[in-house]
């Protein structure tokens, strides 16, 4: 059987489905999320003479962060406090995210150990690790006859 189409249907479909939109978006749009994902962002580069790190850890102490290297592997750990006490009942959205952290690289061998170097600076961590005389790559002469 076919069914008519009809202007007015279609019209009360399309408020209905608007209707529907909007109270979703307001529904979800104004809670407080369970949002909890602290893994830093990193960029891991390498050039002839080291490697770099870069992490992105804003709002952070320097004091609350902690690098280790170990079996070839550096870790960045942490952990981001919140300024003061929140009260969930009175914010209408909380996405800023507060807890313990924790982000490690695997590092190829062939680093100075003692050498490696971290700075922290508007929120960026940027850790240089040295490479070893054998590690950096060598040109190879290439000889003529």
């Amino acid at each position: 059987m076919l069914t008519r189409w009809s202007p007015a249907r279609s019209l009360f479909t399309l408020k209905t489905d608007m209707d529907r939109l909007f109270d979703e978006f307001f529904r979800t749009g104004m809670e407080v999320t369970d949002r909890v994902d602290l893994t830093p962002l990193v960029d891991v580069e390498e050039n002839d003479d080291e490697f770099v790190i870069s992490a992105e850890l804003p709002g952070m102490k320097r004091d609350d962060i902690k690098i280790t290297f170990d079996n070839n592997m550096l870790n960045i750990s942490g952990e981001k406090k919140a300024e003061k006490e929140m009260k969930e009942e009175n914010f209408h959205r909380m996405e800023r995210s507060y807890g313990k952290f924790s982000r490690t690289i695997p590092i190829p061998s062939g680093v100075k150990l003692d050498k490696i170097d971290a700075v922290y600076e508007d929120g960026v961590l940027t850790v240089h690790i040295p490479k070893t005389e054998e590690a950096k790559p060598k040109q190879i002469e290439i000889k003529v006859k």
